[in-house]
């Protein structure tokens, strides 16, 4: 070749993929007809390095981190202890009472967030310094996962923040020879990680105990609870704490390739996922596949797609079945005398907050999973099996927003494959991100994600990766493309998470400072508002905010953004609240805070506090600014609540601010306070002077 290298290689490759013949025989000096024979196959090794190198880049798995053994711990205040038939309390009690803790024992197994709510408010209607509240998961209880959502729910509603620990047992498996994981234990966590973004001051953590506290696992699980070692899934065992972590698959390498040796069996095989897996099977040497959903043959694209296969030369059967009733699954399996393989695709979407989730729709949701996964591996426990996959999701391994049932059944997913391997059976889960093309990765929540930094993945890419994963007969897979510089920060914005520290990209990236344009557009901003009145000051900005927030959330227009209409209400998570901030921030070049969504609660009151960014000073004439720098003051007490590197100044700033407040609860004490600001007729300046004399630097 005449070209440098990385040309010539370049202007190669490009000529076997286009199947050039002519110009590589003629830049080779070779025969055609020899190089003929060859192209095609050197074109499909091609094509097939190029998707493994990009495939190799979407593979994850869970690991678990050794932490340092931690200094003893002191708990302080009253910890409510929430436990169930099946669970004694008593080692749990102890442990946290030896450690400085109250401990205040609530009994109750029921999920219903009404009368959990009655059952706490009642038990609490004494406790003055509820620190925390620790919930005990009793292994094999079927229900768990639905308790820690009720519980989440109740303290809700009745106003309670004190965070939840959710305590299980068996939930995880952290190293081999451990046993496999509790399915239903599982659940727990899967929920928790999304409790946890959701509600990042509600929700405290997970963590998994040994069969025995003894006196140093209580030293752990104290060390946990007070908060002092940052992490949120932990589990507690002989050797130590571990640390629940995400960190990259390597690719595997292996020469076995799966061929179908019999019939498969495919679960919501008619879906638009599942019919790219259809195709794979046939191209694989099946010569018989046996598709089953909801609707059976009168699902949309059924025909097409089995006279596709069948041309293919493959015989399909199509077969209406609810896997989640296990005599329709044993009827299916009936008819497959020479099962060899079994692919479990079906499952029911979901986007829906957990604060709004009935225990009615989150057993839909699950058992449309669960069910079907479990009647398979007990249905065909006696078949030999090449091949059982299961498709998980990313919001198991992860978490996602408004996706709490979904994690919750994907989790089950992932240990129910644990179990099966542990006994020696054929078993894959594969943890999928967001396909493109039809089906549950379709659609405007696909295109919200890949703002966020979850790309979609093309079909026959993701189908690579499941032969890979299936032919090196892998267990628990997370697949998915991930812009990390885009994704971690998002991950994180509402509370701080060490779970993917595993992944050297998302510590970069949570490492980079988040760029911002400042300076002309700030200038612009304060120029534009500079010499109009305070109401058309507000008129302006609160449009821009209206503007930009109907922007991030999808609409084409403001109406659906009215100026006090809760950010919350609109569908803010943390995903659009990023981009919200980047609206923001691009329009009037301040450096502005990704939570803005969550610390303004309206676009009246995020438009007060523009208002005050952009012309500092000289606007703090409006009310408006004088709640933005309450606002501030309330960020600044939560910033020290955790750690305050032991000054305390949180307990000083709550003691002058408990002083201010006392002196203007009675109206006779604000008339009579000498020299005192009245604060019911004060100005905003004439309060934040008084709060800069009583608060100092704070």
């Amino acid at each position: 070749m005449a070209n440098s290298g990385s040309e010539a290689e370049s202007e190669f490759w490009t000529a076997v993929e286009q199947g050039d013949l002519a110009e590589l025989a003629g830049e080779l000096s070779v025969d055609d007809g020899v190089l003929g024979e060859v192209l095609p196959a050197l074109a499909d090794w091609r094509r097939r390095q190029c998707a493994d190198s990009e495939v190799a880049d979407w593979r994850y798995r869970v690991t678990w981190e050794g932490l340092i053994e931690p200094a003893a711990a002191r708990l302080s205040g009253t910890w409510a202890l929430l436990h169930g038939p099946g669970h004694d309390p008593e080692p749990v009690r102890a442990a946290l009472e030896g450690h400085g803790a109250t401990v205040l024992l609530v009994d109750g197994e029921t999920a219903d967030r009404r009368e959990l709510g009655a059952l706490l408010n009642h038990a609490f209607d004494e406790v003055t310094d509820l620190t925390g509240l620790v919930a005990l998961i009793a292994p094999g209880n079927a229900r768990g996962a639905e308790q820690a959502l009720g519980l989440v729910q109740a303290l809700g509603g009745i106003g309670v923040d004190a965070p939840v620990w959710a305590l299980t047992e068996g939930a995880v498996t952290t190293a081999s020879g451990e046993p496999a994981p509790d399915p239903e234990q599982a659940q727990v966590w899967g929920l928790g990680r999304v409790a946890a973004l959701e509600h990042p001051q509600r929700w405290g953590g997970l963590v998994d105990l040994p069969p025995d506290l003894d006196a140093r696992a209580a030293d752990r699980l104290a060390a946990v609870l007070s908060g002092g070692l940052g992490e949120d899934q932990v589990a507690i065992r002989r050797a130590g704490l571990l640390a629940r972590r995400v960190s990259r698959a390597p690719l595997p390498r292996t020469g076995h390739t799966w061929t179908p040796s019999g019939s498969v069996l495919v679960t919501g095989g008619t879906g638009g996922i599942a019919q790219a897996v259809d195709r794979w099977l046939v191209e694989r040497g099946a010569r018989h596949l046996v598709l089953t959903s909801r609707r059976g043959p009168t699902a949309a694209g059924v025909a097409q797609l089995a006279a596709d296969l069948a041309g293919q030369g493959a015989s399909v059967d199509v077969i209406a079945c609810d896997v989640a009733e296990r005599p329709q699954v044993a009827a299916v399996l009936e008819r497959i005398p020479e099962l060899c393989g079994v692919i479990h695709a079906a499952g029911i979407g979901q986007m829906t907050a957990m604060e709004d989730l009935t225990l009615q729709d989150h057993a839909y949701v699950v058992s449309a999973k669960t069910a079907g996964a479990r009647w398979l591996d007990e249905l065909t426990a006696e078949r030999p099996l090449e091949a059982y996959v299961v498709f998980s999701s990313i919001s198991a391994t992860w978490g996602s927003s408004m996706q709490p049932s979904y994690a919750a059944a994907n989790a089950y997913l992932d240990a129910l494959v644990e179990g099966r391997r542990a006994r020696g059976l054929a078993a894959t889960s594969l943890a999928w991100g967001v396909w493109g093309g039809a089906g549950m990765g379709a659609g405007s929540a696909a295109e919200q994600l890949g703002r966020a930094g979850l790309r979609r993945m093309a079909p026959e890419l993701g189908v690579r990766a499941m032969a890979q994963a299936v032919d090196a007969k892998e267990g628990v897979v997370a697949v998915a493309d991930v812009d990390w510089s885009a994704f971690a920060p998002t991950f994180t914005l509402r509370r701080p998470s060490t779970l993917m520290a595993g992944v050297p990209e998302a510590r970069a990236a949570l490492a980079t400072p988040v760029p911002s344009e400042t300076g002309t557009a700030a200038g612009g901003l304060a120029q534009r508002l500079a010499g109009l009145a305070v109401a058309e000051r507000e008129r302006l900005v609160v449009d821009l905010v209206r503007t930009e927030a109907a922007g991030a959330l999808g609409h084409a227009d403001t109406a659906a953004v009215e100026p006090e209409r809760s950010f919350k209400d609109l569908g803010f998570e943390s995903l659009t609240a990023v981009e919200l901030r980047n609206r923001l921030q691009s329009a009037t070049g301040l450096v502005l805070p990704a939570t803005l969504a969550f610390d303004y609660p309206n676009a009246l009151a995020l438009a007060a506090f523009l208002r005050a960014e952009a012309l500092g000073e000289g606007d703090t004439d409006e009310p408006g600014a004088a709640l933005a720098d309450l606002d501030r003051l309330e960020r600044r007490l939560a910033d020290t609540a955790g750690d305050d590197g032991g000054t305390g100044l949180h307990e000083e700033m709550l003691r002058r601010l408990r002083g201010i407040l006392s002196r203007y609860d009675e109206p006779e004490a604000a008339e009579s306070a000498d020299g005192d600001v009245k604060f019911d007729s004060a100005t905003p300046d004439e309060v934040f002077d008084f709060l800069d004399k009583e608060l100092g630097s704070a």
